[in-house]
């Protein structure tokens, strides 16, 4: 057809040039979708000027006259006689990413453990590990929300009990060192006070941390060069651990801690972490983990055997071809679905409404906005906080798996 339209007119017709038909396309579906949005726009505009409410975020500004939060676990230092719903907004944020990081780094450590022993010869451990995949993927995540609050965090013992008609402590005091103690209310610890100086400790933390960089591709080099591996995991840890207690002593001791004691009706001092954290936090590890599990262990036996072989072959031990050779391999077949257990973990995160704990859906999109009645303006802002960190994390993920990548050579 090309072929007669240049006959006829002497050229070939713009609607047979792919490019510019892939542009009028593009160019179309974009003006469709704009057009949507502006729909949608004018449309929420008009119903909102008809039942008399005026857009904005002045709302942001008024005080909240409401404390999202207890006293032992206030992040952001709110004060309910002073602080705005931005102030709220900030609170929730805070909590939905100490949650999210705190399960991403929890579920990780959980799903690879238990996806290597689910590959276990031995038969016991890999029928338990098993057991634990299949289980706990099956049990939907707000039912296991519910049991690990309600069916084993509350049934820990309470702060304080009465014991023939005294009353006594009752949380778990761990190790019998009363720094840590564990109770329904959750767990109290000590906590940290910093004094002048102590802006060296988390800058020599920084330098490790770079220095652990530049080791492991010197490592890397050496064993290229030479064959003689180096203990960069054992260096690393004494690394992470040297360099900030050095500079504590340099500095004379920055860092105090202030010990939780009991008191008369609740431990005096310390920080704590809240029941309603613990709870959604087991139920966020033990169920992401599961599935992160069976991504780890689609990984590895999609590594060829031809590789394991091959490192017995050369004299390699097993913990060593497990950790050099077969899971470098496998990590590019690993990270995109554990990418997406990741943007799941921190999205189920906002199931915490339901034990309670204060993170930006409970107390933003629903106590702030049953108070302002700003529900456009709070539902985007809440959308937009969740792409946000979809994103990043989605970014991230896909900088690490390109350098995961195997290079053809």
């Amino acid at each position: 057809m090309a072929v007669e339209a240049e006959r006829a007119g002497g050229g070939v017709s713009w609607w047979y040039d792919k490019r510019t038909r892939a542009i009028i396309m593009q160019v179309v579906v974009i003006s469709l979708f704009v057009a949507f949005i502006g729909y949608i726009v004018n449309n929420t505009a008009t119903n909102m000027e008809a039942r008399g409410l005026s857009p904005g975020f002045g709302f942001m500004d008024q005080i909240a006259g409401f404390n999202p939060t207890s006293a032992e676990f206030n992040l952001t230092d709110f004060d309910v006689n002073s602080s705005t719903h931005g102030d709220v907004f900030i609170l929730g944020l805070v909590n939905t990413l100490v949650i999210s990081a705190i399960g991403v780094v929890l579920a990780t450590i959980v799903g690879f453990t238990m996806g290597v022993l689910r590959l276990s010869k031995n038969p016991l451990i890999n029928f338990l590990a098993s057991c634990y995949v299949e289980v706990m993927r099956n049990i939907p995540l707000l039912l296991h929300i519910f049991i690990w609050y309600f069916a084993v965090w509350l049934t820990l013992p309470e702060l304080f009990e009465t014991i023939d008609g005294k009353r006594q402590l009752g949380a778990f005091n761990l190790f019998g060192l009363d720094m840590v103690f564990i109770s329904q209310r959750g767990i109290n610890y000590p906590n940290a006070i910093l004094n002048p100086g102590w802006q060296a400790i988390p800058i020599a933390l920084a330098l490790a941390i770079a220095g652990i960089v530049v080791l492991a591709k010197w490592a890397k080099k050496r064993q290229d060069a030479t064959g003689q591996p180096f203990p960069v995991l054992w260096t690393s840890i004494a690394m992470l651990i040297v360099f900030p207690v050095i500079a504590y002593l340099i500095m004379g001791g920055p860092i105090g801690w202030d010990l939780p004691e009991p008191g008369r009706f609740n431990l005096r001092g310390g920080a704590t972490l809240p029941g309603s954290l613990m709870g959604l936090l087991l139920a966020l590890v033990v169920y992401t983990g599961a599935f992160i599990a069976e991504a780890v262990r689609s990984g590895i036996q999609s590594v060829s055997h031809g590789q394991t072989e091959a490192a017995f072959a050369l004299g390699l031990r097993p913990n060593i071809t497990t950790r050099k050779v077969i899971i470098p391999q496998a990590m590019r077949v690993i990270v995109p679905p554990m990418t997406s257990q990741y943007l799941n973990l921190t999205k189920n995160s906002s199931l915490a409404v339901a034990i309670g704990y204060p993170d930006l859906v409970n107390i933003f999109t629903g106590v702030s906005l049953n108070q302002t009645g700003n529900a456009v303006e709070i539902i985007a802002m809440t959308m937009g906080v969740y792409l946000t960190i979809s994103l990043v994390i989605s970014l991230f993920m896909n900088w690490y798996n390109k350098s995961v990548t195997l290079v053809e050579r």
